[in-house]
């Protein structure tokens, strides 16, 4: 299904949540979103860039003024029994190699806002809802709507290797030929948005994909990005990163939220600890990053893909989160945030091969604006590591036990995204080698380093070359030594 692209000596690539994502991987043929090879696929994606609005961290944003008065009218909007924050499962995805032939797909309502035909569409296309909301239904079924059951039927197909999505509202197999009510193309490595005036799959014209909590990230324990969340009303304007407005309350009422307002899940909200995993990384997230208001619905809901695998309690507590919860942030706008100028870089040193014990770290920070928080962390490795200050670029750090170590240094000036770099550290221990004569023979014995070992010998005479004796994965060797002088030594 996939295959993995080698390192090319460039910088770690490290996502907005400080995760280091490892080599991109080639799609080769349309994978689900429900299986592991798209777990492993989107795991080692940069979903949009780091500064982009749906990667924003928000937690530190300050509250509209009129927060508190935009929440209560949310929340007068809906009936008193949906006025508590729901997960739907409907918006899922494919992933098609580069290669994916282009099919062609008819527009019939959004035409004139609609990114031209043909599309690469995959046969194994899904539909909003598959698999979990659609019981007995296969997915070819389902793309034909053989039950003329209607709605959204949201589309998503993601290209990874060109960064582009593909998204349709109201799609549908016919005769063999697709058609949809609206298509919309977005491209993963910009943070391009449709024109001004446009919809996309969503009312607000926003993207989907990177907005849905995936099963792959709610099982590593974090939703690294906002979602996209539904109200019940919105009025005539649209904010950043939003293009379009459905709504025919005027823009004047400021209580009721534009598309693309941006709401945050209080800090002072405690997530019981006995939540289930998936709903925690969710409500983190919702802390973090946010979420955007994208569409018009009957429920203060966000979406969550349809995935199969999800456990039985994986979202049951959400429903009791009141909307009182949350808050309505400050947006930032196309420069604004960490799209503005001025971003900090962090540079953590060249990858080193060090003796156990303490080491200077050789990192740097560069920035033009507010002088960034520093910090020095260990990511992985075997065991503990001691910084001597972790706050400073060259800090030092002790290492006790022998392996391979990855460090993050991380520079955070509370505006653009986190800069992040990371440094490898290879511990070895230092051989000692001990010698003891054996009646004819010499005992060499050692402790520390790795095997496997060379041992070498050499006569006592300026210029001999050393010649090796043995290759021992062992701690010790029983070597002959015939007439006259010698030297040895032991190497890994």
């Amino acid at each position: 299904m996939f295959a993995s692209l080698a390192k090319t000596g460039l910088a770690e690539r490290i996502n907005q949540e400080g995760r280091i994502l490892g080599p991109a991987l080639v799609v080769t043929n349309s994978v689900l979103f429900n299986s592991a090879q798209a777990d492993a696929i989107t795991s080692a994606m940069q979903i949009f860039p780091v500064s982009n609005a749906w990667n924003e961290i928000v937690s530190h944003r300050p509250l509209l003024v009129n927060s508190d008065a935009m929440i209560a009218q949310i929340g007068l909007d809906l009936a008193t029994n949906r006025q508590t924050l729901r997960a739907f499962f409907e918006m899922n995805f494919v992933l098609i190699p580069d290669s994916q032939p282009l099919v062609p797909i008819s527009f019939l309502l959004y035409a004139d806002e609609s990114d031209p035909s043909p599309y690469p569409i995959p046969s194994n296309m899904p539909i909003e809802g598959w698999p979990t909301q659609t019981p007995g239904l296969s997915l070819s079924k389902w793309q034909q709507d053989t039950n003329n059951t209607g709605g959204d039927r949201h589309a998503i197909v993601v290209q990874p290797g060109n960064g582009d999505i593909w998204e349709m509202w109201q799609a549908k197999l016919t005769n063999n030929a697709w058609q949809a009510s609206n298509g919309a193309q977005f491209n993963l490595n910009t943070n391009g948005l449709r024109m001004l005036g446009w919809t996309s799959g969503d009312a607000a014209g926003l993207c989907m994909f990177p907005a849905l909590p995936r099963y792959d990230e709610c099982e590593r324990g974090m939703v690294e990005h906002a979602c996209r969340i539904v109200v019940a009303r919105t009025r005539k304007e649209y904010i950043y990163p939003a293009s379009h407005y459905a709504s025919t309350t005027p823009a004047t009422a400021t209580n009721v939220p534009a598309m693309g307002q941006r709401l945050r899940l209080k800090s002072s909200f405690v997530i019981p600890t006995n939540w289930a995993k998936e709903e925690t990384a969710v409500l983190l997230a919702l802390k973090k990053y946010g979420a955007l208001v994208a569409d018009n619905g009957g429920f203060f809901s966000i979406s969550v893909t349809p995935d199969d695998r999800w456990p039985a309690n994986a979202f049951s507590h959400i429903s009791s989160i009141a909307i009182t919860n949350f808050e309505v942030v400050q947006s930032t706008g196309a420069t604004e945030g960490p799209r503005s100028p001025g971003a900090p870089a962090a540079y953590a040193g060249p990858d080193q091969t060090v003796l156990a014990g303490t080491m200077t770290l050789s990192g740097f920070v560069a920035y033009s604006s507010t002088p960034p928080v520093i910090q020095w962390k260990l990511y992985t490795g075997p065991a503990a590591v001691n910084f001597g200050n972790f706050p400073q670029t060259n800090s030092t750090a002790t290492f006790s036990v022998p392996g391979t170590y990855t460090l993050m240094l991380s520079a955070d000036d509370s505006v653009h995204a986190v800069a992040y770099d990371a440094v490898d550290i290879t511990v070895v221990s230092p051989i000692v080698l001990s010698v003891a004569r054996a009646g004819t023979n010499v005992n060499l014995s050692w402790t520390g380093g790795s095997p496997p070992y060379v041992v070498e010998s050499a006569p006592a005479l300026p210029g001999n070359p050393w010649i090796p004796i043995s290759t021992n994965n062992g701690q010790s060797v029983l070597v002959p030594v015939s007439a006259g002088s010698k030297f040895f030594r032991i190497r890994e």
